[in-house]
């Protein structure tokens, strides 16, 4: 199975929100998350629950859970690639102005990807 390019989204100011979200976490919390992208890039499309779902609108989720907590990471696919929106830590459901942010995201890399993609 081919692997599955995965690209940060970048604001037009060039913010990283998932890097920003990373830094906030602990650092077990920042390694499993880092481990659930890796298996996102190996199976892309394929992952499925336990460890992804589909929301609405083109939005997927990573799933992390440590120490009780639910970690949510937003994103979608663009062509062969998957493009990380944000990161979120679940109090419930996953809400609807989360989904909403990653959906207008979409909107904006599908309109001018080179202009929102996260280069080191």
């Amino acid at each position: 199975m081919p692997e599955t390019e995965v690209i940060l989204f970048a604001e037009a100011d060039a913010s990283v929100p998932l890097l920003k979200w990373l830094d906030r976490l602990t650092p077990k919390a920042q390694i499993k998350s880092i481990a659930k992208i890796e298996r996102l890039a190996a199976m892309g499309h394929e992952l499925r629950r336990p460890e992804a779902d589909y929301l609405r609108d083109g939005i997927h989720e990573l799933r992390v859970s440590l120490q009780g907590i639910q970690y949510r990471i937003l994103y979608f696919f663009h062509g062969k690639q998957a493009v990380i929106s944000h990161g979120i830590i679940k109090k419930g459901s996953v809400e609807p102005r989360e989904i909403d942010l990653a959906s207008r995201r979409k909107i904006m890399f599908e309109d001018d990807p080179e202009n929102h993609v996260y280069r080191e």
